[in-house]
């Protein structure tokens, strides 16, 4: 799973906590977009395998420019449901830094320890369902 889906699923106070220690490693950034909107949401109808737009869905967006202490330059992205633009701008960090080998370990490490509570989480979240399930008869 990419890095940007398991961040914006993240706990957003984490994410921007790790993005805050690394941000001091980049020499500027330059914020192109930071906003919320509304997007639509599509879904796949598995009977007859035709998207349509389920719904609405509110969203934060960043994207940002940054300068590494080595004159490159990287973009970062984040996005991420609701209203929390900090969290969106800190995933950006994020990305950028990834995208520049900037203590990419650091950041992989704590995506992988994400990914590992999100998925127990889930599974958790699944095993209350999966109990709620009713199994009809049909002739």
């Amino acid at each position: 799973m990419h890095p940007l889906s398991i961040l914006s699923r993240a706990s957003a106070h984490e994410v921007i906590s790790l993005a805050d220690d690394i941000l001091a490693q980049f020499e500027e950034i330059q914020v192109l977009q930071n906003r919320t909107g509304i997007v639509m949401l599509p879904y796949r109808d598995s009977a007859r395998g035709v998207t349509f737009h389920l719904g609405e869905v509110l969203m934060a967006e960043a994207h940002i420019r940054s300068r590494l202490p080595s004159g490159r330059e990287v973009e970062g992205y984040g996005a991420c449901l609701g209203r929390d633009l900090q969290h969106a701008l800190a995933m950006a960090v994020l990305d950028a830094a990834l995208r520049g080998g900037v203590e990419a370990e650091r950041i992989e490490a704590f995506v992988a320890s994400q990914a590992a509570a999100l998925a127990a989480h889930d599974s958790a979240l699944l095993t209350k369902v999966e109990a709620t399930r009713v199994t009809m008869e049909t002739f």
